[in-house]
């Protein structure tokens, strides 16, 4: 079953975005997800990030509805990376993004996902157990909502009600910004 199908049938087409090797990503043990959504784009080294920004543009132009990216770790820092540098029509796909443990932001990896310091062109909300300073600077860069990871534990009784509470948490932001973008565009709507 796909994360999609479980939370919310119909509503998003939920594409995972992991690390190479990792068979349990955290929305996995600690909210119970399937390990992946109905597309699962494996992150590249950052010397084939070009080829991996391909083939998450694929998958986000393959999808029969409003995406939703979920990712954890370095893929956090390229699901940014990406939704900052790729062409807008493949971008607007996007709903939101769930992201779990941002990792610091040094290294080698880092500098390959490393992006404008501007806000992300959708809503999303970090799941992290632990925020270095430095990583709450990005998450604040970002335009992220942070939610304490500690929260949401492996083994908790209810990890569905959990999930659903925060793709609800992305869906209302994703109506305020759709709210947003008519008033701006039709100012007479306002009434």
């Amino acid at each position: 079953m796909s994360i999609a199908a479980a939370i919310m049938p119909d509503r998003f087409s939920i594409i995972t975005i992991g690390a190479p090797g990792v068979d349990a990503p955290a929305w996995n043990t600690r909210l119970r997800w399937p390990s992946q959504g109905d597309e699962h784009v494996v992150l590249d080294s950052g010397e084939r990030r070009g080829i991996w920004a391909a083939q998450l543009d694929a998958a986000v132009m393959r999808a029969d509805r409003a995406v939703v990216l979920v990712a954890e770790g370095i893929g956090c820092h390229a699901a940014s990376w990406w939704a900052r540098l790729s062409p807008a029509s493949y971008v607007s796909r996007v709903a939101g993004a769930l992201l779990f443990d941002p990792p610091a932001v040094n290294g080698r990896d880092h500098a390959a996902f490393a992006s404008p310091a501007i806000a992300l062109p959708f809503p999303s909300l970090v799941l992290a157990r632990d925020v270095p300073e430095t990583t709450g600077v990005t998450i604040e860069s970002w335009g992220s909502r942070l939610i304490d990871g500690r929260r949401h534990r492996q083994g908790e009784l209810r990890p569905w009600r959990s999930a659903q509470r925060l793709i609800e948490r992305v869906t209302h932001k994703v109506v305020e910004r759709d709210v947003a973008r008519i008033l701006a565009l039709h100012p007479q709507s306002r009434s």
